[in-house]
């Protein structure tokens, strides 16, 4: 499982970013995305989708995690 960075871009979207990969797209959607439950499986925009743990609440960006690619 690769570790990856999510940050908050100028406009309001999250990336994500792979540096082993030199991966960085940004994400279209975030399964669990309130401020009681986020994370959990992400489509980042060429279409890849990935999977994080699911957090109690909504992270301080910038945030390093483990995820799986699906």
């Amino acid at each position: 499982m690769p570790s990856v960075m999510l940050r908050k871009r100028e406009d309001g979207k999250l990336l994500f970013y792979v540096a082993k990969k030199d991966l960085e797209e940004t994400i279209e959607s975030l399964e669990f995305d309130s401020p009681d439950k986020w994370g959990g499986e992400v489509v980042l925009g060429d279409g890849s989708r990935y999977h994080f743990e699911i957090l109690d609440a909504a992270p301080k960006l910038p945030l390093t995690l483990q995820a799986k690619r699906l």
